[in-house]
Order: C-alpha cells, then sequence, then structure tokens
C-alpha cells in the first residue's frame, strides 16, 4: 500500500512539474487516492 502511495506521489509531482497543463487532472487522482488510501488504514486499525 505504501508502494502504491509513493507511486502517486511522484507521478503527482511529475505531473506538477512537467504537464502543467494536466496537473490538475493528476492533482485530483492523487486526492482521490489519498482519501481511499486514508479510509482504509482507518477501517483497518478500526477492525484490529
Amino acid at each position: 500500500m505504501w508502494a502504491i502511495a509513493i507511486v502517486l506521489l511522484i507521478l503527482w509531482v511529475l505531473g506538477v512539474v512537467a504537464f502543467k497543463v494536466t496537473a490538475g487532472i493528476i492533482h485530483v487522482l492523487l486526492i482521490a487516492a489519498l482519501v481511499v488510501f486514508v479510509v482504509k488504514l482507518v477501517k483497518g486499525r478500526g477492525a484490529a
């Protein structure tokens, strides 16, 4: 799961730096992935 978050972060940074036109889309995808990650993390710890 951490690998996915790191890859998404790298892709987002590349998108902001190299592709300013698509930076908004990549930013939205990063936020969506972060929300899903946090929800799974909270649910996983709550069940344990």
